[in-house]
């Protein structure tokens, strides 16, 4: 267990895992918004893209009442992506993050907002960040009104960011800072 919170808990991912993954990132309602209606995962494709032995990401599997439900991860940024998002003279310890909830049955109870509070507070007491990115959808309400409610804040707008069923979509920058 990396973290829990009540009924919310967060553990790393493991291989037997990669059946929800699939499970999850083949359902058209969960790849609205993540991935892509046209991107769906098979097994095969989930072990090529979520267990790459070189790849430094903290992968979780997010549990609630002790149900797998979603999956989260969070990185250190490196100096690329700082530059890409106007940090490049800021030395602080920068994370980002990516979540979603698989399980459609949960969504709307604010496992969201208990799920995004406690990464921020794992991140910022564990992993001594400074600041925490993400960079939704300008389209995915839901989930940036989760976020702003969490205590990030809307930076800026970034133009045609990311490659979403065939069309290049904003994306707004939005961060947590101490």
């Amino acid at each position: 267990m990396l973290f829990q919170n009540g009924n919310l808990s967060v553990r790393k991912l493991e291989k037997e895992d990669n059946y929800l993954l699939a499970k999850w990132l083949s359902d058209p309602i969960v790849l609205e918004f993540y991935e892509g209606r046209d991107n769906p995962f098979n097994l095969d494709k989930v072990d090529k893209v979520f267990y790459v032995p070189e790849d430094d990401k903290g992968k979780c599997i997010v549990e609630y009442e002790g149900n797998d439900i979603g999956y989260i991860q969070f990185y250190q940024l490196d100096d690329e992506t700082k530059n890409e998002y106007g940090y490049s003279n800021i030395r602080e310890n920068m994370y980002g993050m990516d979540q979603f909830i698989g399980e459609v049955e949960y969504w709307n109870r604010g496992i969201g907002t208990l799920l995004v509070r406690s990464t921020v507070t794992f991140l910022m007491e564990q992993k001594k960040a400074d600041r925490i990115l993400m960079d939704p959808q300008l389209r995915n309400t839901r989930a940036i009104n989760c976020y702003e409610k969490c205590g990030f804040k809307k930076i800026k707008i970034l133009p045609k960011r990311e490659l979403h069923e065939g069309i290049y979509e904003d994306c707004w920058l939005i961060e947590y800072h101490k």
